[in-house]
């Protein structure tokens, strides 16, 4: 029986080390914070710092990814808003949004407020992997 649990642990630690090396990526904020949560992916991309513009009563933001490779990367994107509180706005409405960059390349990317009431933004780009 202890080997059968010894068994199980070892498996449920790989599918959870393997799970954790397809979410992790980088993040930018308005506030000009840039957090890297795995650095080999960090080594072959970059973002740029997130710039904000107004357009009407939203806010739009834009931030330019790049890749520091010679490959061809494919990469998912999402925005997520925060109000003054530092609270998500619409978390659900933002979807990962796909991104191919060819090797060096670099591209603008942005988004738009889902309502006026959003006050800073984070970007967060991350690799992305065929089941």
């Amino acid at each position: 029986m202890k080997i059968a649990q010894l068994v199980l642990l070892v498996v449920m630690v790989m599918v959870a080390g393997g799970c954790a090396k397809h979410t992790a990526g980088i993040a930018a904020s308005s506030s000009g914070d840039i957090r890297v949560d795995n650095s080999t992916f960090g080594r072959e991309v970059s973002v740029g710092e997130l710039k904000m513009s107004s357009s009407g009563d939203l806010l739009k933001a834009h931030a330019l990814i790049q890749s520091r490779v010679a490959t061809d990367l494919r990469l998912q994107y999402r925005f997520t808003w925060y109000d003054t509180q530092g609270l998500v706005i619409d978390g659900e409405g933002q979807s990962w949004q796909s991104l191919k960059l060819h090797g060096m390349q670099q591209m603008q990317v942005s988004s738009a407020a889902p309502n006026p009431s959003a006050s800073r933004v984070e970007v967060y780009v991350r690799k992305a992997f065929s089941n």
